[in-house]
Order: structure tokens, then sequence, then C-alpha cells
């Protein structure tokens, strides 16, 4: 015999009720929050739930809750190259949406955490501090394995999707050279009125300890054109201002190969390296600045914290 609609609705009641006494008692445990807050500047520092790849998202006070904010793949890709080899592989490629097992995550203060396994016998251990002028990224990685690496790189991607920050055709991203700051795109003048299907995909770049590249601009595979700056970089940032002028965020490291934008995404690059022996431990940092003032503040910032970011083999 069905159950009637009341005795339904009785049930639903005290179902509801007799959780409701469970999480009052603590014996259900709320679901854990992975998001941090500072309490002077307002910004909010989250773990991007529909994703299980390790992912964070960037909010700024004041803006509307549908703005997506900044996307940081937290990394992209982690890739090595052994020793005695040219070439690169992946341990390890971030993928969009609920795809495989989440890592274990751990919230700590201001810092969100996470541990991974990786191909390779690598095992990484990943912190995002929200700091009181932007976020600290620090990468700890344990070789497992009898592979000698000559060099580990987590690919750290902070997307600038959130139409305050979104720079398409490079009018509001520097670079600092030795006569000053210029516009990290400024050498191709053209952009500014070349059709979007003729500008993008691209890669901007600009060198800091690699040599720089001879060729201006160079057609790579699946149609991404990669642009050169003629002259290198003195400092290891790349820095975007928003629509109004009033935020910055610019990436930073020690002493990275490079720097560069993927214009499209409006994301900021100073990845750095480390070897990681067979049986070995390193570990190394980057910083994205996000603070509301001038470009000369930030120049500044980076020339004061940059030494202070961790890089390279860690004794045991």
């Amino acid at each position: 015999m069905l159950a009637s609609p009341a005795w339904n609705r009785i049930f639903t009641r005290s179902w509801f009720l007799a959780l409701l006494f469970l999480l009052v008692c603590g014996l259900v445990a709320p679901a854990p929050d992975f998001s941090v807050i500072d309490s002077t500047t307002g910004i909010r520092l989250q773990r991007v739930e529909e994703d299980t790849s390790p992912a964070l998202r960037i909010i700024l006070p004041g803006q509307p809750a549908s703005d997506p904010g900044v996307l940081v793949l937290f990394p992209e890709h982690v890739t090595a190259r052994e020793h005695g080899k040219t070439s690169s592989s992946h341990l390890y490629r971030y993928r969009p949406g609920d795809q495989g097992s989440r890592p274990a995550w751990r919230r700590s203060g201001q810092s969100l955490e996470y541990e991974m396994d990786l191909t390779g016998g690598v095992r990484v251990i990943a912190r995002a501090t929200l700091e009181s002028d932007g976020i600290r990224y620090h990468y700890y990685f344990v070789n497992k394995s009898s592979v000698n690496y000559d060099m580990v790189q987590a690919v750290t991607d902070p997307r600038m999707i959130s139409p305050y920050f979104r720079d398409v055709r490079l009018q509001r991203t520097y670079v600092h050279h030795r006569d000053g700051f210029d516009l990290l795109a400024s050498e191709t003048p053209s952009r500014l009125t070349m059709s979007l299907k003729d500008w993008l995909p691209n890669r901007y770049r600009a060198s800091y300890t690699w040599p720089v590249e001879p060729n201006r601009i160079e057609k790579k595979e699946e149609g991404i054109t990669w642009y050169n700056k003629s002259r290198p970089v003195d400092e290891p940032f790349v820095a975007t201002q928003s629509t109004d002028g009033k935020w910055i965020l610019a990436t930073f490291t020690q002493d990275p190969g490079n720097v560069w934008s993927n214009p499209e995404l409006t994301c900021q690059h100073a990845d750095p390296e480390t070897p990681l022996k067979a049986g070995g431990k390193a570990s190394f940092e980057l910083k994205s600045l996000l603070i509301q003032s001038t470009l000369d503040e930030v120049l500044a910032k980076v020339r004061q914290q940059r030494d202070r970011l961790q890089a390279g083999p860690t004794p045991d």
C-alpha cells in the first residue's frame, strides 16, 4: 500500500530534523571551505570546485558576482627533461572539469595546499598563500625514481578571464627594460588594427636569462604565432593594468628564461625551473602581485621580493 501524502510529509520533516540534529552535535561534518580572504584588501582566493585538476580563482572586491575573476591553473602542466635527453615530457597536464580524482587538499591559515603523485615517480606538494599584496605559489618536488632530471618546470597559468583585466590587444600589459617600462607588444603596432583572426592565437615573449630569439616572428604548430621582443627585460615580471587603471596584476620569479603572455587569455608567465636528482628534492616559488598602485611600485616590490623566493634543489 502506498504511503499517504501526510505520512510522506511527516517522514521528510523527521529526516530533516534528524540531519539538523547531527550537524548541530558535530556528528556530520560540514563540507570543508577551501577559500581564504584578506581582511585588509578583501581579495579572495578559492579552490575551483568544478575542476578536479588543481585550479584556483582570485576574486577582487567590488566586482559583481558574475565576474569570473582570475583563473589560475595550478599548474597548467609539469614538464621535465631527463638527463642526457634534448626533449622534454609532461609529468602532469591540467584537464578541465570532473576528470579523474581530486588530489588531497588542506587549508592552513591563509594557504591552500595539495599533494599529488605525477608520472615519472615524482610527487609534488603545491601551496598558494594569499598575502597582503598578492598570491605566492610554492612547489615542492620529491623524486622517488632513479631518473635524474636536468629540468623540472611547473607552468603556473594565471588567466585574466575577467573583462576587468582582459587585454587581447596587449594595450595594458607591460615589461621593464633598462630604460624603463614598455608595452610587451610595443614592437608590433599593427596588432591594434589587424583582425583578431590574424592576431590570434599567439604568444608574445621577452627574454630574461635566455638569449634573445633571432627571429622576431615565428610560425609554430597548430597555427600559433610567436612574437619575440628584440631586447631582453631587466626584471623578471610581466604586469597588466585593469581597464580603469586602479589594479595591477604582475607575475614574477627569480630567474626565468623569459616572460610572456597569451593575449587571448591575458595570462602571465614567468616560470622558473630546477634540476631534480634521482631520490632528490627541489622547490621553487613565484608570485603574482595584486595591488592598487602604480607600475613604479610594482617594480619596487619585485626588486624587494624576488630574491626571497625559493629556488633550486633542497638538502635532505
